[in-house]
């Protein structure tokens, strides 16, 4: 793992900036989110406390509500921007209803996934939707373990290397500097979640194309999504207009039926907590208790 991950504070200014407009052009985390719902079908769970991590502006937060409404709600955003906006699209979802004695009221937590602000032990499911891209998959999936109960679950879509591919191609004509993030591969989040002893490990990749009539438009929604270039060794400064036609000139090689495709590589993942090191007794045999053997999982 030698990917240059970008510095945390702008990831999270990064995606404050982008919290108003970033409903208008999220495609493709709606696409993923829904998907990573529906996977949810699957297994048979009944988490009495749900983490949204990278919740975003809350759109899964709402439908998680729905689908567990027993369960108390954490949602975890390093964008405290991200985290306000989650907070009145919940109440705006929940209308008169929110009022009841019986709803319980999502909490809100600043936090990274790389070190969150919760306890050990104590989470049933983490949902992270398109979050994970920018950790280092060592740190936040050990971090994922150690707050999940042992028989928790998370659930999770990251973006892989591949990802706007057409775009690095194109800017990779002008200089040889940075100009699309750079993501982990599948093996990398395997071997990250298998050094975290996460257990019953599920990883599958799936492509997504969104098509645009001109590369401006796509670089516009990356803007607008606090998605755009924040690698370290980013070029400073403006792009110049002459390097600037260059990338769109470059890119009109991707055109297809009269289109331009941005292509997104996204990893889907989901695994188990594994057991607590205090349950391991020093000859290596392992001791369970008998509430933790609960866990059940319906095969498609």
């Amino acid at each position: 793992m030698t990917n240059e991950l970008p510095q945390k504070q702008l990831v999270a200014d990064s995606f404050g900036r982008a919290a108003a407009h970033y409903d208008d052009v999220a495609i493709l985390q709606r696409q993923t989110g829904d998907e990573l719902l529906d996977r949810l079908d699957l297994v048979k769970i009944k988490p009495q406390r749900i983490v949204d991590l990278g919740v975003g502006t809350g759109r899964n937060l709402s439908l998680l509500a729905q689908r567990y409404p027993n369960a108390q709600l954490i949602a975890v955003d390093i964008a405290t921007e991200m985290l306000k906006h989650a907070r009145q699209a919940h109440r705006q979802q929940q209308g008169l209803k929110r009022w009841l004695p019986s709803t319980k009221k999502p909490l809100y937590l600043a936090g990274d996934a790389e070190q969150l602000p919760l306890a050990d032990n104590s989470v049933d499911l983490i949902f992270a939707n398109l979050a994970l891209q920018w950790c280092d998959p060592r740190i936040s999936f050990a971090e994922i373990q150690r707050v999940l109960t042992p028989d928790g679950l998370v659930m999770f879509t990251t973006l892989g290397p591949d990802t706007l591919h057409e775009l690095r191609k194109s800017w990779a004509k002008v200089d040889n500097y940075p100009h699309v993030n750079m993501f982990y591969d599948m093996h990398d989040v395997g071997e990250a979640m298998t050094e975290a002893r996460l257990t019953g490990m599920v990883l599958d990749t799936d492509r997504f194309i969104l098509t645009y009539n001109d590369a401006m438009s796509l670089m516009k929604d990356l803007k607008l999504l606090g998605a755009h270039n924040i690698n370290r060794d980013r070029r400073r400064g403006l792009t110049g207009k002459q390097a600037l036609a260059k990338v769109i000139s470059a890119y009109e090689h991707f055109r297809q039926n009269n289109l331009l495709p941005a292509t997104y590589e996204v990893v889907f993942g989901h695994a188990w907590g594994s057991i607590p090191a205090q349950q391991t007794s020093e000859d290596g045999s392992v001791k369970i208790p008998i509430s933790q053997i609960k866990r059940k999982v319906i095969q498609p």
